[in-house]
């Protein structure tokens, strides 16, 4: 499946959902449930191979497991790949298009503080060049998940300069709803927002102007605390 297909999901005019897979039978189950693409969660992924969140799964690794879901399913695939697990970008990029991901997430923090914004700008246009029309970059801004004195003003700027850098959507992840419609339109384009089966609700994002839904860890989470719950039930 093309980045062109998925770029289009994009500016559709209708909400993109994208529940998170971590392996193939997850993404074939996303997939069969009709969704039109498949979306990564870094953090599930890690779980399931034996790793803690936060670019500690072995790049080799991520990307294996990243063409092991691009392989199961028919539907575009976007991969969650943290902050690039150190790579150059151009080689970041050669080696994420050979999976057959057409998407990739970048986030703006490492090792608990946000990177410089100019820096992760230009990592962002280093991938864009590498990679031309051929990955839609997810560029996710963290200002509500690390201290920043005034996250929305701080999620504005870094968005619109990713945007400069050429990423296709911004994803202010864990902006609260009334501060999410400020983002939007402070940015303007594409914006991805983090829902979770406890809320808040996709139609609640959407009214704040997000166009993309993703889960992150969470629908892997639900089904973890589930199977906590079953185990005590088989003895």
């Amino acid at each position: 499946m093309t980045a062109e297909l998925f770029r289009a999901l994009h500016h559709g005019g209708t909400l993109l959902v994208l529940p998170n897979a971590w392996d193939p039978v997850s993404a074939r189950l996303v997939a069969e449930a009709g969704f039109p693409a498949v979306a990564t969660s870094s953090g599930a992924v890690a779980r399931v191979l034996g790793y803690d969140d936060g670019q500690l799964t072995p790049a080799a690794t991520m990307f294996a497991a990243v063409a092991q879901i691009v392989r199961a399913v028919d539907v575009p695939v976007t991969a969650d790949m943290e902050a690039g697990y150190g790579l150059p970008a151009k080689e970041f990029a050669e080696r994420l298009l050979e999976t057959g991901a057409v998407g990739c997430n970048l986030e703006d923090s490492l090792d608990g503080g946000l990177v410089d914004v100019a820096q992760q700008a230009d990592y962002l246009a280093e991938v864009r060049a590498a990679a031309g029309a051929e990955l839609v970059i997810n560029a996710r801004v963290d200002t509500f998940i690390r201290p920043v004195d005034d996250p929305v003003a701080e999620a504005v700027r870094r968005g619109r300069e990713y945007r400069r850098a050429g990423v296709d959507c911004v994803y202010p992840i864990l902006a609260p709803v009334d501060q999410l419609a400020q983002v939007v339109e402070g940015v303007g384009g594409p914006i991805n927002a983090h829902a979770a089966p406890s809320g808040p609700t996709p139609s609640e994002l959407a009214a704040a102007g997000a166009t993309r839904i993703s889960y992150g860890t969470s629908v892997h989470a639900y089904l973890m605390t589930k199977l906590q719950e079953l185990l005590p039930t088989l003895r």
